[in-house]
C-alpha cells in the first residue's frame, strides 16, 4: 500500500510537505500541490482516513437523524433523503443513520463522532437533541420541519401552500364533500398539510365535516384502513387527500377492492410525489415535495457551517409543485 513517505520519496520532499499539500494547506505552493497531486494519482495512493482523521482531529462522519426510522419515516422517503445528501456530500465522509427515539444517552453525540449533523425532523420531541447538538458545539442544519429558533439553520418545504393548491383545485373542478386522511399525529408535517387544506376550505367558505378528518400514520396500510372507512359513511366524500403518497397509494387499493372507480366515483390526490406515484394506475394526482432537493440543500449548508462556523444561520424555504395526473376529475 502506497504511502505518504513512499510520495514524499519520488517528490524528494518531506512527508510532511506531502501530508499538507494533499490536505490543500496554504503554507505549500500550488505549483508543489499540483506536482504532489500527480505522484499521489500515479502512484494511485488511496487516502488512509483513520490516521487523517486523528491528524486533523475530525471524524469525516456525518450524522442524518430521523425522528424516528421505524415509525412514520418511509423506504421511499428514505430512499430520497439519502440520494439528496449524496449528491453534496464529498467522497470522503461517512453518512451514518439513526433514529432520535432509539438514542439512550445524548453524551454519546459530541463533536468526536460527528463533524455534522443533519436531523429530519418531524416532531417538537426532537428538540432536547437539536439543542443538544448546538449545546455540543456540532455544526447543525435542521430539515423538514420549520423552527422558531433563528439561531438554527432550517431547510424546510413550504407543505403548507402546497396542499392549499392542490385543495384550491379540486374545489374549482366542483369537489365539495372533501376529506383527509391525516399523516403521523405529533409530527409537523401532519399539522402544516392539514393547515393548507382547512385554509382552502376557509376560504371557499366550505365548512369542514369531523367525520371526514381521519387519522393515519403516513404507511399504505393506514391508508388502506382509513380509506375503507371513508367508503362506509352514509355520505362518502367526492374526495380525499392523503397526508402522503403511500396512504394514498393504500386508499386506492382499498377503493379497487371496494369497487370503486378513481375518478369516475372518487378523486384522490396525495403528497410528496414519490418515484412510484406517476407509475400507479390511473396516475396518482399530488403535491410534489422536494426531499432529495431539500436533503441536497440541507447538506450544502451543513459543509458551510462545517467551513466557516461564522456562518449566519437561516431559514431556507423550497417551494413544492402540484402534478395534475388523472385521479381527480370534474363533478
Amino acid at each position: 500500500m502506497v504511502t505518504i513517505k513512499d510520495i514524499a520519496k519520488v517528490a524528494g520532499v518531506s512527508h510532511t510537505t506531502v501530508s499538507r499539500a494533499l490536505n490543500g494547506s496554504p503554507l505549500i505552493k500550488q505549483e508543489t500541490k499540483d506536482k504532489i497531486a500527480k505522484i499521489a494519482a500515479e502512484l494511485n495512493y488511496i487516502p488512509n482516513f483513520s490516521a487523517k482523521s486523528l491528524v486533523m482531529k475530525k471524524s469525516y462522519t456525518i450524522g442524518l437523524f430521523f425522528s424516528s426510522i421505524d415509525q412514520g419515516t418511509s423506504s421511499s422517503f428514505l430512499v430520497d433523503v439519502i440520494k439528496g445528501i449524496h449528491h453534496a456530500l464529498d467522497e470522503n465522509y461517512s453518512l451514518t443513520v439513526h433514529g432520535i427515539d432509539s438514542i439512550r444517552h445524548l453524551d454519546g453525540i459530541s463533536p468526536y463522532r460527528f463533524d455534522g449533523i443533519l436531523v429530519m425532523s418531524q416532531s417538537d420531541a426532537d428538540n432536547e437533541f437539536i439543542y443538544h447538538v448546538k449545546r455540543a458545539g456540532i455544526p447543525l442544519v435542521v430539515l423538514n420541519r420549520h423552527l422558531e429558533d433563528p439561531g438554527i439553520m432550517n431547510v424546510v418545504a413550504d407543505d403548507k401552500s402546497g396542499v392549499r393548491e392542490a385543495i384550491d383545485y379540486a374545489i374549482a373542478l366542483g369537489h365539495r364533500k372533501l376529506a383527509m386522511i391525516e399523516g403521523k399525529a405529533g409530527f409537523k408535517s401532519s399539522t402544516e398539510r392539514k393547515q393548507g387544506f382547512m385554509d382552502s376550505l376557509l376560504a371557499h367558505s366550505l365548512p369542514p365535516s369531523s367525520e371526514y378528518f381521519v387519522s393515519g400514520d403516513y404507511s399504505i396500510e393506514s391508508g388502506y384502513v382509513r380509506m375503507t372507512s371513508l367508503l362506509a359513511l352514509p355520505v362518502p366524500p367526492t374526495l380525499v387527500f392523503c397526508g402522503n403518497d403511500d396512504m394514498a397509494i393504500g386508499a386506492m387499493n382499498a377503493c379497487y377492492a371496494g369497487r370503486i372507480s378513481i375518478p369516475d366515483q372518487l378523486s384522490l390526490i396525495g403528497f410528496d410525489d414519490i418515484v412510484f406515484a406517476r407509475y400507479t394506475n390511473p396516475a396518482l394526482t399530488t403535491v410534489r415535495r422536494p426531499i432529495a432537493d431539500i436533503s441536497e440543500l440541507g447538506t450544502q449548508k451543513l459543509i458551510e457551517l462545517m467551513q466557516e462556523p461564522q456562518t449566519k444561520p437561516e431559514q431556507v424555504l423550497v417551494k413544492t409543485e402540484f402534478m395534475i395526473r388523472k385521479t381527480v376529475a370534474k363533478i
